[in-house]
C-alpha cells in the first residue's frame, strides 16, 4: 500500500468569507434604525410639499410648530402666544439674528401663519424660514 505522500500539496481556495461583512452590516442596520427616529421632532404636523430647493440648515436650528388646532409649539415644548418672545430669547440666548424655521400644518388658515410672523416680528425675529416637505421632481 504505497501511496503518493510527497506531492500532498493543499488546495488553496480564492473565495472571500462574507459572514463578517454581513454581521457588520447588520450592526450598523440596527444602530441607524435607533438612531433615525431620535434625529427627528416628535411634533406631528402635516407639512404642504414645495418644488424650491433645500436650503443648508445651521447646527441647532429653532423650530417654531404652528399645530392644526392653531397652537404653538418651540422644538418639542408647547408654548402660549403670549410667552413666544421669552421662550425664543431662552432657545437661543437672545440672539434674534439667528433663523427661525416656521413648520405650519397645511390645514392652517393663511390668517393664522400671518399671526404667527407678526408675533415673530414683533419680538423681534426677522430672520424666518418657512418648513415645508420637498416636491417630487416633475417630469
Amino acid at each position: 500500500m504505497a501511496g503518493n505522500i510527497g506531492d500532498d500539496d493543499l488546495v488553496e481556495t480564492h473565495e472571500i468569507n462574507v459572514t463578517p461583512f454581513i454581521d457588520v452590516m447588520l450592526v450598523l442596520l440596527i444602530i441607524f434604525m435607533v438612531a433615525a427616529p431620535l434625529a427627528t421632532v416628535d411634533i406631528a404636523v402635516d407639512l404642504p410639499a414645495a418644488a424650491a430647493r433645500a436650503a443648508p440648515r445651521p447646527d441647532k436650528p429653532i423650530f417654531l410648530t404652528l399645530k392644526a388646532d392653531r397652537s404653538l409649539a418651540l422644538g418639542d415644548a408647547a408654548v402660549a402666544a403670549g410667552d413666544l418672545a421669552a421662550a425664543l430669547d431662552r432657545a437661543n440666548g437672545g440672539d434674534k439674528s439667528q433663523r427661525v424655521f416656521l413648520r405650519g400644518d397645511k390645514t392652517v388658515p393663511y390668517e393664522a401663519v400671518m399671526q404667527t410672523l407678526d408675533a415673530l416680528r414683533g419680538a423681534g425675529y426677522l430672520k424666518v424660514a418657512l418648513v415645508g416637505l420637498e416636491a417630487p421632481a416633475s417630469p
